[in-house]
C-alpha cells in the first residue's frame, strides 16, 4: 500500500448478533476499516480509542438501546459530530421518525442487502466529507478582510458550489431508497425549467414569477420527494399495488419532507430557497379539483410551484420504470396529462406544457440545469 495515500475510512457496527456483524464486516472490509462491537457499551469503551467516519447503531438491543446509546452520542463533544445510520428490525413509521429526530442521518431495515448497505456509507461520507469541506471554507471566509472582495466572491462562490453538491447528494440520498426510479430528481428539475420559461414567454404569472431566483427554484426542486426517507423499504420497493394503509403512510412523505427542510431552515436563516423547497415538498400532489393531499387544496388554492410540481412529477412517473409498472411512451404522457385537464392538473398550466411537450421528451437534464 502506498504510505502517502489517504487512510481509508473507518465503519464502527454496533449490533448484539454475531451474524449481523460478520455479515457487515464482510461486505464493508474491502474498501473500509471495520470495528464491529457487540453492545453500546462496547461501543463506548471502543470510542476511546477509535474516532469512527461513520457508525451503523442497531436499534433493538439489551441494557442499553440504539435510542438512549445516540443520546449519549450527541451529547458529547467528541462524537456528536459522527453520523449514526440505524440498523433497525422495525417496520413501523413513527420508529423510523424518532430515530430521525433524535440524531440519525438514516436507517437500513434488517435484514440489509449488500449493495444498498455500501450505497448507504458511500453516500453519507461523501455527504460528511462535504460537510467538513463547507465549514472549512465558512472559516476561513470568516478570517478575510472586508476589503479584499474579489477574494471574498471568489470563496462564497465556491461555497455556493459546495452547497450545491451537498443538495445534490442529499437527493441521491433519496433516489437510493428507490433505485428504479434513479434520475427522477433531475428530469423533473428539466421538466420545471421548461415550464417556466414558457411562462416567462407568456407573460403568465408574471407577477407570481417576477422575483424567482430560476437557479434557486431549480436547486430547491430537487428537495421535493425528501420526506421519502422515512417511508419504509417494504413500500417504497413494493412490486404490487399499496394496501389502503400503505398508501396513506406514503402520502405522509409530503408532511415529512416539510419537517426536515424546517430542521434545515433552524440552523440558518430561511431564504426563497427554502420556501421554495418547502412549497414544492408540500404541494406536489395536490389536484386542481381538491381531491389530492396533504390537505385536499383546491384550484388557485395550491401555489404556483405545487401546481408546477404536479405536472412535471406526473409525466416522469409516466415515463418511468417503478416496481409496479412498465415505462409508457412520451406520447402516452401526453394525452394523460391532457385528460386530466381542470381535474388534476391546472387548465392554463396543461396549455402551457402542452405547447413544449416535445421538449420535455428531447432536452436534456444538463440544459435545464444552465439555462
Amino acid at each position: 500500500m502506498n504510505e502517502a495515500s489517504d487512510p481509508r475510512p473507518t465503519i464502527m457496527v454496533v449490533d448484539d448478533s454475531i451474524v449481523n456483524l460478520k455479515f457487515a464486516k464482510t461486505i464493508l472490509a474491502e474498501i473500509y476499516d471495520v470495528f464491529t462491537a457487540g453492545s453500546a457499551e462496547k461501543m463506548f469503551d471502543l470510542l476511546q480509542s477509535v474516532s469512527p467516519d461513520l457508525i451503523f447503531l442497531d436499534i433493538d438491543m439489551p441494557k442499553m438501546n440504539g435510542y438512549e446509546a445516540i443520546k449519549i452520542l450527541k451529547s458529547s463533544e467528541k462524537t456528536s459530530a459522527i453520523p449514526v445510520i440505524f440498523l433497525t428490525a422495525l417496520t413501523d413509521a413513527g420508529s423510523e421518525v424518532d430515530g430521525l429526530s433524535l440524531g440519525a442521518v438514516d436507517y437500513i431495515t434488517k435484514p440489509f442487502a449488500p449493495r444498498l448497505l455500501c450505497k448507504r456509507v458511500e453516500i453519507h461520507l461523501t455527504m460528511e466529507a462535504q460537510r467538513r469541506t463547507l465549514e472549512e471554507q465558512k472559516r476561513a471566509l470568516e478570517m478575510f478582510n472586508t476589503s479584499l472582495q474579489a477574494m471574498v466572491e471568489e470563496k462564497s462562490g465556491k461555497i455556493l458550489e459546495l452547497q450545491d453538491s451537498v443538495l445534490a447528494t442529499v437527493a441521491d440520498l433519496v433516489e437510493s431508497r428507490d433505485d428504479i426510479t434513479g434520475g427522477h430528481v433531475a428530469r423533473t428539475r428539466n421538466g420545471l425549467s421548461v415550464l417556466v420559461q414558457a411562462l416567462k414567454k407568456h407573460t403568465l404569472y408574471s407577477r407570481e414569477i417576477a422575483d424567482w431566483d430560476l437557479h434557486f427554484l431549480l436547486l430547491s426542486s430537487q428537495l421535493h420527494d425528501v420526506g421519502k426517507i422515512t417511508i419504509r423499504d417494504s413500500i417504497l420497493k413494493k412490486p404490487g399495488p399499496l394496501t389502503r394503509e400503505e398508501f396513506e403512510e406514503m402520502k405522509g412523505h409530503t408532511c415529512s419532507g416539510v419537517k426536515i427542510i424546517e430542521k434545515i431552515a433552524t440552523s440558518t436563516s430561511e431564504s426563497d430557497f427554502l420556501r421554495h423547497a418547502k412549497i414544492f415538498a408540500e404541494t406536489h400532489h395536490e389536484k386542481w379539483d381538491g381531491s389530492g393531499y396533504p390537505h385536499g387544496l383546491r384550484g388557485e388554492e395550491i401555489p404556483l410551484q405545487g401546481r408546477l410540481m404536479a405536472i412535471v412529477d406526473v409525466y416522469d412517473a409516466i415515463i418511468s420504470e417503478r416496481p409496479y409498472k412498465k415505462a409508457r411512451s412520451h406520447e402516452e404522457a401526453v394525452r394523460i396529462i391532457q385528460e386530466g385537464r381542470g381535474t388534476h392538473f391546472s387548465p392554463r398550466l396543461v396549455d402551457i406544457f402542452l405547447e413544449v411537450e416535445e421538449q420535455f421528451a428531447t432536452r436534456a437534464p444538463e440544459e435545464a440545469w444552465t439555462a
